[in-house]
């Protein structure tokens, strides 16, 4: 398998197990498992079952902290896409355009300027200017902290 194809297997592997953890994960399973179905002997709903079977694993390896298990499981699913492209190379195209439909939209870059005026007053203290720091104390989208 060449090195585009390896890293294709790679990046599908790594969107599903991201896509795991996430509320679009039945959308996804059913489409990974219609994916890998289509290459394969499986029924569609054996292949779902299977990746349900992984998503209850990978999610007791992280709360456990069983990084291995995690990685095993990424492994698996990584090793299952490969053998789909081996057998049909054609479905790279396929593959591709999935990862690019399960992928999460990059945020477009916030653009501004940030303008410090101190004038009258004597400041002993830091002053920090900054166009963005970032979640400091506060919740993410996912309302962790």
């Amino acid at each position: 398998m060449d090195a585009e194809l390896t890293a294709l297997v790679t990046a599908g592997a790594t969107t599903l197990v991201q896509q795991m953890a996430t509320d679009a994960w039945s959308r996804t399973r059913d489409r990974v498992a219609a994916f890998l179905a289509r290459r394969g002997s499986a029924d569609p709903t054996a292949v779902a079952a299977e990746l349900d079977a992984a998503r209850a694993e990978l999610a007791t390896a992280r709360q456990d902290g069983d990084e291995e298990t995690a990685a095993d499981v990424q492994g698996e699913w990584r090793l299952r896409m490969r053998r789909a492209l081996l057998a049909d190379p054609e479905a790279a195209a396929e593959l591709r355009t999935l990862l690019d439909e399960l992928a999460p939209p990059e945020a477009a870059p916030q653009i501004g300027s940030v303008s410090n005026s101190f004038s009258g007053v004597a400041h002993h203290s830091t002053v920090i200017q900054a166009g963005n720091i970032g979640n400091i104390g506060g919740t993410g989208s996912d309302g962790q902290r």
